[in-house]
């Protein structure tokens, strides 16, 4: 998990069974198969943590290294369960296969905690249930492939939880908004969640988008819900139509449920982008439902072939240009029959254009969009990359769609 070749996930799993339960993730931490490292860990997560869940490091090798660094920080002795010794016996005799001396390690227990049976794989997890320095801790062992993870803390870990804690509820509410500035937001909402301290506020940023995450705990699940609620409607009403989803949908979810609530349908042209467009449209179940398709118009001649853009036209003002986009945007739709067109048409980069493109800078943009009455054409300068272009470019274009429909 400290190489670029493993992505923590278990993580993410437990926080959303944790928050299910009521309890508030404080601290994650990603530490290397060394003793001591481990060891060290441990005790810094028990100083500030009432619960410790640790994954990975159960296996039978010289590096699974959870069970003694956390018998050496909680300063209790290991000891052989002889029935979880008989079922690892048992799983390799039912392979035909002799089992390795150090496979023996896994049968090794805390003191006082419960064994977790894992029937999923070779290592089981374990609960303890501890004082520490006259401070109530719970330590939690579980395997780290996520298949056996995951099951485990669902079947076993989660009702132990479950009756061990005070009854404790959690809300959550989620605002998104789309290309606007993360201090800019900041600056209009932080005078309005500042008043609420026992709602949690988190502000994230990337992609053209902003998130805020409200988040609240309380003794009955109605008094969060209503905490978190009275703060979102003040920031909404703060934010008005900049905000696109109030519940978490993504931008692309809302165009095409505002699509449907409107009777409207949808077709897409793309060329420096292309195809991320209808790409991210299509990610969405029973999007065939408004959005009928379209076309990836990546050279001059596919233009004109695809979406009837006039030869000429590009000849003289080249393929990044308004008049281009206009006509791409009217073209898609009128060859797909849908009620709406929209294109995008850019120059995403490394390498500058030719032709009548000569000279026009990289993060050029043009989106056009059609609907057989009027045309609009919205120009971009997206600064950055290649790929955060191509993003951006379809950011703006699906947010562009989105205030047209309202």
């Amino acid at each position: 998990m400290l190489t670029p070749h493993r992505q923590d996930t278990n993580s993410l799993y437990l926080t959303q069974g944790l928050n299910d339960l009521g309890v508030s993730v404080a601290f994650k931490t990603i530490v290397g198969d060394n003793r001591q490292h481990l060891t060290d860990g441990i005790r810094i997560a028990l100083a500030r943590a009432d619960i410790v869940l640790l994954s990975g490091g159960l296996g039978p090798t010289e590096d699974d290294l959870t069970r003694e660094c956390t018998a050496d920080a909680l300063g209790l002795e290991l000891h052989t369960d002889p029935s979880t010794l008989l079922a690892l016996q048992a799983r390799f005799t039912a392979r035909r296969m002799a089992m390795p001396p150090n496979n023996a390690k896994q049968a090794q227990l805390l003191d006082g905690a419960t064994l977790l049976p894992n029937p999923n794989g070779s290592a089981p997890g374990q609960y303890l249930d501890t004082t520490v320095d006259q401070h109530r801790k719970i330590v939690i062992l579980l395997p780290g492939p996520p298949k056996e993870l995951k099951p485990l803390f669902d079947e076993a870990v989660k009702p132990h939880l479950a009756a061990a804690l005070p009854p404790r509820f959690l809300a959550k509410r989620q605002l998104r908004m789309a290309l606007i500035p993360e201090s800019t937001v900041d600056a209009r909402t932080a005078p309005i969640y500042q008043q609420f301290p026992d709602v949690e506020t988190t502000i994230l940023a990337g992609h053209g988008e902003i998130q805020l995450h409200f988040l609240a705990t309380k003794p009955t699940l109605a008094e969060a819900q209503q905490r978190v609620d009275e703060v979102t409607e003040l920031v909404e009403h703060e934010m008005g139509d900049d905000i696109f989803s109030s519940h978490g949908e993504s931008l692309e979810e809302v165009v095409l449920l505002m699509l449907g609530l409107h009777g409207q349908t949808l077709a897409v042209a793309e060329s420096c982008t292309g195809g991320l467009l209808a790409e991210r449209i299509t990610t969405i179940p029973n999007s065939s439902r408004t959005f009928l398709g379209g076309a990836i118009v990546y050279t001059p001649i596919v233009k004109t072939a695809l979406a009837n853009v006039p030869a000429d036209l590009i000849e003289q003002h080249g393929s990044v240009s308004e008049p281009v986009a206009r006509a791409l945007a009217e073209g898609i739709r009128k060859a797909t029959g849908a009620t709406l067109g929209l294109s995008i048409t850019g120059i995403a980069g490394p390498t500058l254009m030719s032709g009548a493109d000569t000279g026009k800078p990289i993060g050029l943009v043009y989106i056009g969009l059609a609907d057989g009455e009027d045309t609009q054409v919205k120009q971009l300068q997206i600064p950055g990359d290649r790929d955060r272009i191509r993003l951006w470019s379809t950011q703006h274009a699906l947010e562009l769609l989105r205030h047209r429909l309202q």
